[in-house]
Order: C-alpha cells, then sequence, then structure tokens
C-alpha cells in the first residue's frame, strides 16, 4: 500500500528499496574512495618520516604529511558514507567513522603510555611507526572497495549501467531504478555547474553555507579542551602521578567518549539529529556550571580540591564528555556531509573541514591566554557557547533523519526560516512511501 507523505522537519522523504548488505558495511568501514588512497599514502609518507627522523625537520615535515592524510580523511570519509548508506541508515554509518576515530586516539593513547616506559628514549619512534599500520590497511582497502554510484554517474554520465551495478549490489535488490533517477537527475544539475566553489555562494544554497561554517565553528567552542585540561590537574588532586594523570585522562576520557559515540549510532537514526543536538546541549552546560561553580568557590586561584570534589567533578567531566560524544563530536561531522547537493557537495565539505581546523588552531593557541584571565570563568565561557549553539540548532537545522541525500533541499524549502530564503517547496510535490 502506498501512501503520500510531505517532508516535514521530522525528516522523511521517499525511501529507497534495500537493505543493509555486507558490501556498504565493509565499504563505509573502511570508507575509501580515490581521495583516501591520496590520503592513506599521505599517512603512510608521515609515519615513516616520523620514526626515522633524526633532526627536527624530518619530524615537522612528517607532521605536516600527516596533517594532510587527516585532511583528506575528513574531506572525503564523511561524504563517501553519506552516499553509500542508505537514508534510514546513513545517521549509524557515518557515526560509525567517528566511532573508528575515538578508538584510534584511545589505543593510540595506550601504545604512548606503553612506549614512553621503553628505556633509551626511543619509544616515540615506534608510536610516530606505528601509524603506518592503519594506514597501509586504508590505502589497500581503498584499492579494493567500490566508488560510490554518484562518482560512477558523474565521470561516465553515457553509461549507466556500471552505476545501476554497484547500486544493486550494495542495497541487496534489483529495484534500484528510483534512486538511480534521482542520481541521474542529480548528476545533470551539477554538470550545469561551472564554478561550484563560486556557485555555494549563491541565495539558494545560502542555508548549507551557513550549516558548513557554523556547525564546525560550534564543534570546536564546545568547550571540549578545557575540559581535558583540567582533568589531569583533578587526577593529581587524588593522588596519582603527572604521568599516569595525563594517561587517566586519556583513557577515562577515551573510553567515555568512545561508549557514548557508539551509543549515539544506534540512536541517531531512531531519535534524529535534532534531538541528540539537544540532548548533548543540555548535559554539556549543566555540567560544565556546575564545574565552574565548584572550581570558582572551592578552587579560587590558588586553591586545592578535597579528594571528595575531585571524584566529584570527574563524574561530571565524564557526564560532559558523553554529551559531547553522542551529539556535537560525531554530528558535527554526520550533518554537513548529507545537506549538501551534489553540485556543491565537495566545496561544501571542504569549507566545512577548513572551518573546522581553523578553529581547533585558533583555540588551541587561545586557551591558555583565555585560561590565564578567565581562569574558573573559562567554563560559563565555553557554557554560553553550548546555549547558543544548542538555541540554534533548536530554531535553524532542519531534522536530516531518513531524508534521502539528493532530496535534502526539500527540507529547507520547508523550514520556517529558510524558506524564505530559498523560497517553498510546491504544494502538489508529495513523496510516494511504501507503509
Amino acid at each position: 500500500m502506498a501512501v503520500g507523505l510531505t517532508i516535514s522537519n521530522e525528516g522523511g522523504g521517499q525511501q529507497y528499496n534495500g537493505r543493509m548488505t555486507v558490501l556498504v558495511v565493509l565499504s563505509c568501514m573502511m570508507a575509501a574512495t580515490g581521495g583516501i588512497i591520496f590520503g592513506g599514502a599521505a599517512f603512510l609518507a608521515g609515519s615513516a618520516l616520523g620514526g626515522a627522523a633524526f633532526n627536527i625537520y624530518m619530524l615537522i615535515f612528517g607532521r605536516v604529511l600527516l596533517g594532510v592524510g587527516v585532511g583528506f580523511a575528513n574531506q572525503s570519509v564523511p561524504l563517501y558514507i553519506s552516499e553509500m548508506a542508505l537514508p534510514r541508515h546513513r545517521g549509524a554509518m557515518n557515526i560509525g567513522f567517528q566511532c573508528g576515530v575515538g578508538i584510534g586516539v584511545l589505543s593510540a593513547n595506550i601504545i604512548n603510555f606503553g612506549t614512553q616506559k621503553i628505556e633509551g628514549g626511543w619509544g616515540w619512534r615506534i608510536s610516530l611507526a606505528l601509524a603506518a599500520l592503519p594506514a597501509s590497511i586504508l590505502t589497500v582497502a581503498a584499492l579494493l572497495l567500490p566508488e560510490t554510484p554518484n562518482s560512477l554517474i558523474q565521470n561516465n554520465s553515457n553509461n549507466h549501467q556500471k552505476a545501476k551495478t554497484v547500486l544493486q549490489r550494495i542495497r541487496g535488490t534489483d529495484d534500484v531504478q528510483a534512486e538511480l533517477d534521482d542520481l541521474i537527475k542529480a548528476s545533470s544539475i551539477s554538470k550545469t555547474i561551472n564554478h561550484p566553489s563560486w556557485n555555494i555562494l549563491q541565495r539558494k544554497y545560502r542555508p548549507q553555507l551557513v550549516m558548513a561554517i557554523a556547525i564546525p565553528f560550534f564543534q570546536q567552542v564546545t568547550g571540549i579542551n578545557v575540559i581535558t585540561f583540567y582533568a589531569p590537574i583533578l587526577f593529581r588532586t587524588i593522588g596519582q602521578s603527572e604521568s599516569d594523570s595525563l594517561m587517566s585522562t586519556a583513557i577515562v576520557t577515551g573510553l567515555v567518549g568512545t561508549t557514548a559515540t557508539f551509543i549515539s549510532m544506534f540512536v541517531v537514526d531512531k531519535l534524529g539529529r535534532k534531538a541528540l543536538f539537544m540532548i548533548g546541549g543540555v548535559q554539556m552546560l549543566v555540567a560544565q556550571v556546575i564545574i565552574g561553580g565548584i572550581m570558582a568557590n572551592l578552587l579560587g586561584d590558588r586553591g586545592g580540591l578535597s579528594k571528595g570534589y575531585a571524584y566529584l567533578v570527574l563524574a561530571l567531566i565524564c557526564v560532559y564528555v558523553a554529551g559531547f560524544a553522542w551529539s556535537w563530536g560525531p554530528l558535527g561531522w554526520l550533518v554537513p556531509s548529507e545537506i549538501f547537493p551534489l553540485e556543491i557537495r565537495s566545496a561544501g565539505q571542504s569549507i566545512t573541514v577548513a572551518v573546522g581546523f581553523l578553529f581547533t588552531f585558533v583555540i588551541a593557541q587561545t586557551f591558555l591566554t583565555m585560561l590565564c584571565h578567565f581562569k574558573s570563568g573559562l567554563f560559563f565561557f565555553f557554557g554560553g557557547w553550548v546555549a547558543l549553539m544548542t538555541a540554534f540548532v533548536y530554531f535553524f537545522l532542519p531534522e536530516t533523519k531518513n531524508v534521502p541525500i539528493e532530496q535534502m533541499e526539500k527540507v529547507w524549502k520547508e523550514h520556517w526560516f529558510w524558506k524564505r530564503i530559498v523560497g517553498e517547496v510546491d504544494d502538489d510535490k508529495v513523496y510516494t512511501q511504501g507503509a
């Protein structure tokens, strides 16, 4: 039975035929595209230079290459996953990327903790060189896994059979014509755009441009840096050494964050993006305000915390980290990867990545200065940003769950604010959803 369904801010849209297949799971786990091949190669070269470095210049150049690899990965992986996954599984598959990052960071911290105890002072070489292991897996897998149907259609507009075959394989069904037609239509539109990097400035793309800038900016001013700075101090307060306190911070926050991200994978396509943004925002705000109040009243400029309060603040830090890890942490990459139409998708994702890394740099360079001036007030400063970004999401971000990526423009045309800029959706255009 078929029923008419218009897209609303709560998500929806035409549901394509298909199921979650082993191929699409493997593809999304490895997130292999042509761009990732270059990213993997950069990781390999960077890890080799770092592990074999005999002067500071080799270390710096190795780090630059590792940064190039990170840039390629953050540009390509979210887009690849969003294009490969079914709309109803897109959120979970994409957050798997962030979950993998969390596991990688946690593993790296554990390796660093072990290698620093190696006598002779050469343990750091092992830490840097071991980055070649996941980079090798990523590079080899990129050669084996398929291109997305979107990419195949873009590169061969006269023959869509290969794209259809891949689509049938990753969807596990032969009935993919509806989705294929949408991909062909999106490709045809994109080919009429001569300069996508500049066309994103057009009025009809204003919502996507705003989100490409606002979401990564807000992600960096959540205050995650101040939390990770204070945590080692608290571990030292409860009796740990300096080295152990740093390791405890990495392991505790890493375990909490990875677990919360894993939970987010299972609920993001049920609760929706906005719900997780709101839950995480409120959770982070409450934790920051309470921590800031405790620090201001008990720690002061030169004071200290009792073990009881130190444990309380550590528990609140875990609450905060969990809130970040199932909201702004993964959703800061998921939402931008699914909102851009094909003709500006690469340019939009590039802006998202660039803004994110730019403000990562700005926060890193200004954090200690702000800490010296604001002291415990820094928690309230970032708490104010969390309140602002939560309100921003509530009022200006439409729900995108279950909406096919090639039909995403409809959510902006039905949003109370953005429809004034991009125009309203035609009343006679509805989607048919199987029921």
